[in-house]
């Protein structure tokens, strides 16, 4: 029998008296007989001590001891079994006869699993399975290694709640380690947990993409920059390969790994130049790289892992940036050339050809109130024409007649459409202080973009101290050393431009110094003080005075370029043509990323949840961005040629003009959402993102054992590793292990096996070697 704890008492009843009464007086007699010994030695010493001890155990027979055990009580106390049924059970580990999953059966099952009797005779035992979620296992059958996630700390927790305030003495956790959850503050269970290891520490040969990740730039050479983790056991001096395919399954690049170690790891970084916008799935695939066809690959533990999928969102377009001139000038007419080739951007014009006049009594004709430089237009509404108080502004690129009439734009609604704003030689007195603001909320709340270029009547030589505008420049313009100063001026790098992708045009160091090297010297900047705290000098003229300065303000950014005579770049040779064109659309680029729209979907990871549960936000905002809270949000959800999935988005009770909903995904692959806004019966517009599922990728990201991570959680939860082949003596000394509810056995010492004839045993034997060491000293 075992027990948890033991102690011994003696009985109170009358032999106990009679027991304290014959030893008191066996002492008295033997200290009597011994005293009588005048020379004491070591042997005698010893024939005191053995004849003291015999008299001892003799009062001890008399006294009838009672022996107080404590154990599990039988039946009181449920004990937990939970076997992990996720797909990365069927992983088969060298040398083994059977998969994980297949060696747990069979130590489950009661015909071969003589201990699970056992286990049932003390504890009510209750079986569980989980992969996505805890759930009652009925049959060992039912175990079919299909599940698309291992939640071991969720299931735990689950465990954990549902018996909370009852007894339960334990659980025994069949699983290989490997969960694909993140412990929360709850995961580990107030119960010990005893993980039964069923594997090999070994790891089995295998491929496998770990981890893939994806940026995006303005970089024209590769705008899209995807890094594969991959990683190779068991495949030392093999060579694998390495593929990235489009949707439709065609090849866009591929790499070789001459594999060097057993274990070894690659990072692997992939440019690429979609030649398409919107969004768009790319997968990333490894595999043996064989010499010829008779050549069998090698066997790995999975093929589920060799492959990932993921997302990118190129955009739709067009995004329109707003250019604004005080005077003709040669900048336009090159930036409209650059930007030709780039579809997605599109640059509007509103240059002053004339600036205001004075409106005096007398005209050129009498009663002639509009400007001489539109007689002869006869517009259909005389009102409508140029006035002397009123600069002359020219239009360029308008999506239509009404698109800039009134100048620059006084409202949100007619400001916020743009996605950026470039100020080219203008002074603040072109806009009024009210659309001054507007701009910077432009920035601040829209997000937009703003930069401003050099030239005679910008920065500080434009007034623009003290006004919303300067506020969100980067740099100071309350005083400059000398404004739109001429000379010889050579562009260069600062080491943040150098970190800064859209401002090389080279995808390597050494040819981007050659082309700085190699380009032309500008002739005008505006020379500034210094910039603001917290900006970032990009480039610098003569490599010390700053010459485009950019920085984040309120949700957009803005920027300064000081050189007034970009233009000049292209004029001598074709190639520096090119490089002015791509600066300028890379620039351009950069300065709209990241711009919000109207309307926007996103998707958020609904915490983590094992079945990788997403949350798709839209956010509705109007013409002026402010918020939508009476609008309709549909969404569908489309994998692939499937159909799609319709969901109804709940406003969030937060956030204003936020609607979001949950969508749990059944199999992995690419899916693709799109959202419907309307207003009662207008659709106000749609947007569409995708994303992601791959639950086989996280769920063989690691198709070894962890032995390491099962034997924390054992330590943190006062249990213990258990052997497979050790079950059978856990079981037995399991009711001596902590329980919640125990029992106390009391019974005479005599009636435990063996104790009385070695108690009878062991007085025999005192007497006798007393007897004899006695009789060596010659005493009777």
């Amino acid at each position: 029998m075992t027990i948890l704890a033991a102690r011994l008492t003696v009985s109170a009843s009358v032999w106990g008296w009679i027991a304290l009464g014959v030893t008191v007086t066996a002492l008295v007699i033997l200290i009597w007989a011994y005293a009588r010994v005048r020379s004491w030695d070591m042997a005698l010493r010893l024939a005191f001590v053995l004849k003291l001890l015999a008299c001892l155990l003799l009062a001890l027979c008399l006294a009838e001891p009672l022996l107080h055990s404590t154990r599990a009580k039988p039946g009181a106390n449920a004990f937990a079994i939970v076997a992990d049924n996720s797909q990365g059970m069927t992983i088969r580990d060298p040398g083994a006869a059977g998969s994980r999953g297949e060696q747990m059966k069979t130590l489950l099952t009661p015909e071969t699993a003589p201990w699970l009797a056992q286990l049932k005779d003390q504890f009510l035992v209750r079986q569980y399975t989980f992969d996505t979620r805890l759930q009652r296992l009925s049959e060992v059958g039912d175990l079919t290694w299909q599940g698309r996630a291992s939640a071991m700390y969720t299931a735990l927790d689950t465990l954990n709640q549902r018996y909370q305030g009852r007894p339960m003495a334990g659980v025994l956790l069949f699983t290989d380690g490997n969960p694909t959850d993140i412990p929360t503050v709850q995961a580990a269970p107030g119960v010990p947990v005893y993980p039964v290891l069923t594997g090999t520490a070994k790891q089995p040969r295998d491929l496998a993409v770990t981890n893939v990740s994806v940026t995006q730039t303005a970089f024209e050479d590769a705008p899209v920059t995807l890094m594969a983790d991959v990683a190779a056991s068991g495949y030392a001096g093999k060579t694998v390969t390495v593929t990235v395919t489009s949707t439709e399954g065609a090849m866009v690049s591929q790499d070789t790994w001459d594999v060097q170690a057993s274990e070894a790891k690659q990072v692997f970084r992939f440019r690429l130049h979609p030649d398409q916008t919107g969004v768009l799935f790319y997968t990333v695939q490894v595999t043996e790289s064989l010499k010829n066809d008779a050549v069998a690959p090698l066997t790995e533990a999975t093929q589920a892992n060799n492959q990932r999928t993921i997302m990118v969102d190129r955009g739709e377009g067009p995004y329109r940036i707003l250019y604004v001139s005080g005077r003709p000038n040669w900048e336009f007419k090159f930036l409209r050339r650059a930007l030709e080739e780039d579809p997605q951007v599109q640059l509007v014009g509103l240059i002053r050809v004339a600036k205001r006049e004075p409106k005096y009594d007398w005209r050129g004709r009498t009663g002639e109130q509009t400007n001489p430089l539109y007689r002869g237009y006869d517009p259909d509404d005389p009102s409508l024409a140029e006035q002397y108080d009123q600069p002359v502004l020219v239009r360029l690129n308008t999506r239509d007649k009404d698109e800039l009439s009134e100048g620059f734009p006084a409202k949100a609604e007619d400001l916020y459409p743009y996605h950026a704003i470039l100020l080219d030689d203008v002074d603040a007195s072109f806009f009024t202080q009210d659309q001054m603001e507007l701009i910077r909320k432009f920035v601040a709340e829209r997000g937009g973009g703003l930069m401003m270029l050099g030239g005679s009547e910008s920065l500080e030589r434009g007034a623009y101290d003290r006004t919303p505008i300067g506020a969100l420049l980067p740099v100071y313009v309350d005083k400059t050393l000398d404004a739109a100063a001429s000379g010889p001026v050579r562009m260069s790098l600062t080491r943040e431009g150098w970190l800064e992708p859209w401002a090389r045009l080279r995808d390597n160091e050494q040819a981007e110094k050659d082309r700085l090297a190699d380009m032309p010297a500008f002739r005008v900047v505006n020379q500034i003080r210094r910039a603001k705290p917290g900006s970032r000098v990009v480039a610098a003229a003569n490599e010390d005075a700053p010459a485009m300065v950019v920085q984040s303000y309120g949700r957009g950014r803005s920027g300064v370029l000081t050189v007034g005579d970009v233009w000049r770049w292209g004029l001598s040779r074709p190639d520096l043509t090119a490089d002015r064109n791509k600066f300028w659309r890379q620039t351009l680029r950069w300065l709209v990323a990241d711009v919000p729209e109207r309307l926007d979907l996103t998707i958020e990871q609904a915490g983590d949840q094992p079945d990788q549960a997403v949350v798709l936000r839209v956010e509705t905002r109007d013409k002026d961005f402010t918020p939508l809270d009476d609008v309709t949000v549909t969404l569908e959800v489309a994998q692939g040629q499937d159909e799609p999935v319709t969901l109804q988005a709940e406003p969030d009770l937060k956030e204003r003009g936020v609607y979001r909903a949950l969508f749990r995904p059944r199999t992995s692959g690419a899916y693709l959402a799109r959202a419907m806004i309307s207003h009662g019966t207008e659709l106000l517009g749609t947007v569409e993102t995708g994303w992601t599922v791959d639950f086989e990728a996280r769920e063989f990201q690691s198709v070894q054992v962890n032995q390491t991570l099962l034997k924390e959680l054992a330590q943190k939860t006062g249990g213990q590793v258990v052997q497979a082949r050790d079950l059978d003596q856990f079981v037995k000394a399991l009711p001596a292990k902590t329980a919640p509810i125990t029992e106390t056995l009391v019974r005479p010492l005599w009636d435990l096996p063996g104790v009385l004839p070695l108690l009878f045993g062991l007085v025999l034997v005192c007497f006798a070697l007393e007897w004899t060491l006695r009789r060596w000293r010659g005493l009777p």
